[in-house]
């Protein structure tokens, strides 16, 4: 059974940084793409980074310099680093393991970023 738990949210201030984690059991992670999510109130749903098996990256370009995803296949999990946050970044932050024909989601953890 596959399930993704992320870690890491919390209250931050404008300027500040946090570090999302995503822990993946009961897959092949190494084989996912893996993905971060962010949905604020009111919006959709909306991706922010992804890293294929092979460790390529894709960022949104409104978080571009300022996030980094990475993954350790070795771990099960992968990372968001967020610096240099803004109020416009609060969200539920979400992760996503996907092929072709399947994808998971985890619980989601809430991003404040308020002075």
């Amino acid at each position: 059974q596959a399930q993704l738990v992320e870690s890491g949210g919390g209250l931050v201030q404008p300027g500040g940084s946090l570090r999302l984690s995503c822990a993946a059991s009961g897959i092949f992670f190494s084989n996912y793409v893996m993905a971060w999510y962010r949905q604020a109130p009111g919006k959709q749903r909306a991706l922010v980074a992804s890293i294929t098996s092979g460790a390529s990256t894709n960022y949104v370009d409104s978080v571009k310099g300022r996030f980094t995803i990475s993954r350790d296949n070795a771990k099960n999990t992968v990372y968001l680093q967020m610096n240099r946050l803004k109020p416009e970044d609060t969200a539920v932050y979400y992760c996503k393991a996907a092929l072709t024909f399947e994808s998971y989601w985890g619980q989601g953890t809430q991003v404040t970023v308020s002075s």
